[in-house]
């Protein structure tokens, strides 16, 4: 089994835990995100340099609140 772990304001998490957590713009899983190609915010062209809003991240709805992190916080765990 494949778990999602993210690093939500300096703790570390299993997204997988919580049944109501989507990850992604279509709104999936954690397990269904990963398999399902792990998409990100990611600009191919940026609008405006040395900004945040342009930094990549990853959306995610977990424990009734929504994060945007960036994709180096996301861990695969298998076993």
């Amino acid at each position: 089994m494949k778990h999602v772990y993210a690093n939500l304001i300096g703790e570390w998490v299993n997204l997988s835990e919580d049944e109501n957590c989507v990850m992604g713009p279509n709104k999936t899983r954690p397990f269904i995100w990963w398999e399902e190609n792990a998409e990100i915010w990611s600009p191919t062209k940026k609008k405006e340099e040395h900004t945040m809003y342009q930094l990549d991240y990853v959306w995610i709805h977990f424990k009734e609140k929504d994060y945007r992190i960036n994709p180096i916080f996301i861990q695969i765990v298998e076993g």
